[in-house]
C-alpha cells in the first residue's frame, strides 16, 4: 500500500493535495508531528489533522508521532481524527502499556525505531502493535537518501511477525527501491518528496505503485 505523506505537499492547497493522493491510488494519507526535540524540526499539530479529515472524511489517518512525550499528544490525535498513531520505542520507557492506553482511545497502534536503533530495542514487543514503523530516513527532514540497512532490519521483523502486523517503511522510497522494499517484508509504503515532490501527483502514484508491484516476498 501507498501511504502519501502530506509532509511535502503544498500547504496552501492541503485539501487538494491530499485528494488528489487518494484520488491517484494512495492507500491512506501518513501524517508526521514533530515537536522541534525528539527531532530538529516542527512540523503540524492537531488542527492540521483535523483539517485534514474534513477535506478526506472517509481516508484512513495514519499519525506518526516524532515527540519526545507521545502520551500528551495521542488524545488530542485521536480527537482530531487519526486512525492510527505510531511512536517512537526511543521516546517511550513502556511501549506496551502506552499501546494498550491509545488502543483504548479507539486507534491502532504503531512502533516506530530510527535507522540506528538496534533491532534488540523492538523485539521484546514484536507481538504487541498492529504495525512496525521502520525508518530507512533519519527523522525530521523530508528529501533525504534511503538508508539500505532498513531493508535487513524489515526483514529481520517479518521473519517474526510473520502476516501478524504491518510493516511501514518511511523514508526516501521511491520507485527505484520500492520493489526492494516489499521483497524485504514492507507491506506499507511511506512517500513524501517522490509523490508531492513531482509536477503530477497522478502520475508519481502510478510509478510508484508499479515499482512496488516488481517486488517479491522473501521467505
Amino acid at each position: 500500500m501507498l501511504a502519501a505523506s502530506i509532509f511535502s505537499a503544498d500547504f496552501a492547497n492541503l485539501g487538494r493535495d491530499s485528494n488528489a493522493a487518494m484520488n491517484a491510488g494512495a492507500a491512506l494519507l501518513h501524517v508526521d508531528i514533530m515537536d522541534g526535540h525528539f527531532v530538529p524540526n516542527l512540523s503540524m499539530g492537531p488542527l492540521v489533522c483535523a483539517a485534514v479529515r474534513r477535506v478526506c472524511p472517509d481516508t484512513f489517518l495514519d499519525v506518526h508521532l516524532m515527540v519526545t512525550n507521545p502520551k500528551e499528544f495521542i488524545p488530542a490525535f485521536v480527537k482530531a481524527g487519526a486512525n492510527s498513531i505510531s511512536f517512537h520505542v526511543e521516546a517511550v520507557r513502556q511501549p506496551k502499556e502506552l499501546a494498550a492506553w491509545a488502543r483504548d482511545l479507539g486507534v491502532s497502534v504503531g512502533l516506530a525505531s530510527n535507522p540506528q536503533t538496534p533491532t534488540t530495542a523492538i523485539q521484546p514487543f514484536l507481538k504487541d502493535f498492529e504495525l512496525h514503523l521502520v525508518m530507512s530516513v533519519h527523522p525530521g527532514f523530508s528529501g533525504q537518501g534511503f538508508i539500505e540497512s532498513a531493508l535487513e532490519k524489515t526483514k529481520w521483523i517479518r521473519e517474526r511477525v510473520g502476516t501478524g502486523a504491518r510493516i511501514q517503511m518511511d523514508g526516501g522510497v521511491d520507485p527505484a527501491n520500492g520493489a526492494r522494499c516489499v521483497a524485504a517484508g514492507a507491506d506499507v509504503l511511506v512517500s513524501a518528496t517522490a509523490l508531492f515532490g513531482k509536477p503530477n501527483i497522478e502520475q508519481a502514484a502510478r510509478e510508484l505503485l508499479d515499482s512496488f508491484t516488481l517486488g517479491g516476498r522473501v521467505e
